[in-house]
């Protein structure tokens, strides 16, 4: 080689490096823009209920059939989503469920009675169930471990946040000037756009030699018997545990989730790698997204009921109340990257929740009939930003030690415990929450509910505590 091609070859160098890195910084945009649709769609259709329910005619029983629909499919589908991106592609994966995301939302928008939009839910929650681990695994596979991952991680996190307070606010203004439809129908365009953008600017998904198997088997018994099991989580507490329909899907979950695991163990292409369990990291993570979820995750409920139920305010006041904590959230969240860049997993993680511990102790003395928002602003964002730390710390520990053809499947794992979670810990603080509340109406009633929710937050902050100590089994002096 001459020494002139050398030079071209020298100064080629820089600006090829240049070139990658612009085009990871637009995927991670177009990731975390796709976080922020998932967060979203959490959050917009609540504050629609209840002109959904007048519009199409809902029972009261019924209408909850809106929210556990998309709940229930999520919830099932997520071990599936991700092992479908482990196989057929995580870039792949990733535009197929915003497609199905947009075509959902575009029947939801234009649904003529409520079945129609149950269904259109169910499809939503499937396609979220199919987006949430393809997202979070393209950001494992293009960011490596270290540095780079934990920014590209602290980014996706605060999409989220921001997600979720734009959800409670955008709901309240499109159902106020367009109707129920607008909030299913704004997720046309923006899935379609994501969807486009990502089939010119993310990386193409890696080729594999070997040939690719998928245990049907595994996929269908362990689908099945999760959206049993949060079916049951979920629908227990409305229509009754002793109810007959709770009971046989109880039974029936249990089954096929046994009959999932024989499957796996015998199987030479299982859906989920026993091996996996032997990543400490990774099984301490599962714990901690069942705790999160049942800690932090349930406090949004607990604040819905008491800015509306308690202290009065309107559905578009209930999602500006909201701005604060999603902020301290997002800022946890960058914090968190932070801590994490500097500190080992075990350690930003016991940081994150003794901040979350403090803050969520805090919260209740807000919580009174008589309080002021301002009296429970302390505490939202002392625990906003203890929960967007350990957000952040818990997923990249989840990633930690994980082969790269297995980062899909582990991402499933642990959004699957992140639900289930999120169910089991509503449930029970749900009806520690409203056991003193029958039979009660006007003031007394509120102040019972005040007394409720201050009870249910104590005691998410105890768990927050029992995460913090499942924490210290994390391994020790791994740089993350």
């Amino acid at each position: 080689m001459s020494t002139d091609q050398q030079t071209r070859l020298n100064g080629e160098a820089p600006k090829m490096a240049t070139m990658k890195q612009r085009a990871l910084g637009w995927s991670l945009a177009l990731l975390a823009l796709a976080q922020l649709i998932y967060g979203l769609d959490i959050n917009i259709v609540f504050v629609a209920l209840p002109e959904i329910g007048h519009g199409l005619g809902f029972s009261e029983q019924s209408l909850q059939w809106v929210v556990s629909a998309y709940t229930v499919f999520c919830g099932g589908f997520l071990l599936l989503g991700g092992r479908a991106a482990d196989l057929l592609g995580q870039k792949r994966m990733f535009i197929f469920a915003l497609v199905l995301y947009a075509l959902s939302s575009l029947l939801g928008g234009l649904a003529w009675n409520p079945l129609v939009i149950v269904i259109a839910r169910a499809i939503q929650g499937i396609g979220a169930a199919f987006l949430f681990p393809a997202t979070l695994s393209l950001i494992n596979r293009l960011f490596e471990e270290g540095p780079r991952r934990n920014r590209a991680l602290a980014v996706w996190g605060g999409a989220g946040a921001s997600g979720l307070t734009i959800g409670s606010i955008l709901g309240g203004v499109l159902t106020n000037a367009f109707g129920w439809e607008a909030v299913f129908l704004v997720n046309v365009p923006l899935a379609g756009i994501v969807a486009l953008a990502a089939l010119f600017v993310i990386p193409r998904d890696e080729q594999r030699n070997q040939k690719r198997h998928f245990d049907i088997p595994g996929a269908a018994s362990v689908t099945t018997g999760a959206t049993l099991l949060v079916y049951v989580l979920v629908q227990g507490p409305e229509i009754g545990w002793d109810s007959q329909n709770i009971i046989i899907s109880a039974v029936l979950s249990l089954i096929l989730l046994s009959i999932f695991a024989l499957i796996e163990v015998r199987s030479t292409a299982p859906l989920m790698s026993i091996h996996l369990f032997r990543n400490r990291s990774l099984v301490a993570s599962m714990v901690l997204t069942f705790i999160y979820m049942g800690t932090f995750g349930a406090l949004p409920y607990f604040l819905t009921t008491l800015f509306q139920n308690v202290h009065g305010y309107t559905a578009l006041q209930t999602g500006l109340a909201f701005i604060i904590p999603s902020l301290a959230i997002a800022a946890g969240t960058q914090l968190g990257e932070r801590l994490a860049s500097r500190l080992e997993a075990r350690s930003t993680l016991l940081i994150g929740m003794s901040i979350g511990i403090v803050g969520t102790i805090l919260i209740p003395l807000g919580a009174y009939t008589d309080s002021s928002y301002l009296m429970i602003v302390p505490g939202i964002i002392i625990s906003g930003i203890g929960q967007g730390i350990t957000w952040t710390g818990m997923w990249i520990a989840a990633s930690n030690g994980v082969a790269p053809e297995d980062q899909g499947v582990a991402s499933g794992i642990a959004s699957t415990t992140l639900n289930i979670g999120n169910a089991i810990g509503l449930a029970i603080l749900i009806a520690i929450a409203n056991s003193g509340i029958q039979g009660m109406t006007g003031e007394p009633l509120r102040e019972a509910l005040a007394a409720g929710n201050r009870t249910a937050i104590y005691l998410a902050a105890i768990g927050i505590l029992f995460g913090a100590i499942i924490a210290l089994f994390l391994p020790r002096k791994r740089k993350i």
